[in-house]
């Protein structure tokens, strides 16, 4: 489909869809295109601009596609660190204390979250101790 901007002798103008441009050009000549305002056919395409997608187009299409992804992760992660939270011991300030038996055999084997410090994680980090930050996440009405 191809779309005109049109105008008649009157100078009543219009839009008209065709299926390409010798179907607008037929149809002219058989003056099946009238004007809906006066009926003339004496009908003309006019001078219009080009439909163009500019960068500023494409750039917005992109940050909506990407707003939509992050949307999806944020939805998928907040749902990892539900699980994480319902399935795992909080064990506040202990957390080193309680990861180490663990890793050490001296408990039995758990999930675990709660508190440590940079250095506290470094430490467990370094004795082998499997350790990773649970993100904290913005609230759902943010």
């Amino acid at each position: 489909m191809i779309r005109y901007e049109l105008s008649c002798d009157n100078g009543h103008a219009f839009e008209g869809w065709f299926g390409s441009a010798d179907d607008f050009d037929r149809q002219q000549k058989m003056a099946l295109v009238a004007c809906p305002s006066c009926g003339s056919t004496h009908v003309a395409k006019r001078l219009m601009a080009p439909s163009v997608s500019t960068a500023r187009k494409k750039e917005r299409r992109q940050e909506l596609v990407m707003q939509a992804g992050q949307k999806e992760m944020m939805a998928k992660l907040r749902e990892v660190v539900t699980s994480i939270r319902a399935n795992s011991e909080d064990v506040g300030e202990r957390f080193p204390e309680e990861a180490r038996k663990i890793h050490y055999g001296e408990t039995e084997q758990r999930g675990l979250i709660g508190r440590a410090s940079a250095e506290e994680v470094r430490d467990l980090l370094e004795e082998g101790v499997e350790v990773a930050p649970l993100p904290v996440l913005p609230d759902d009405t943010n």
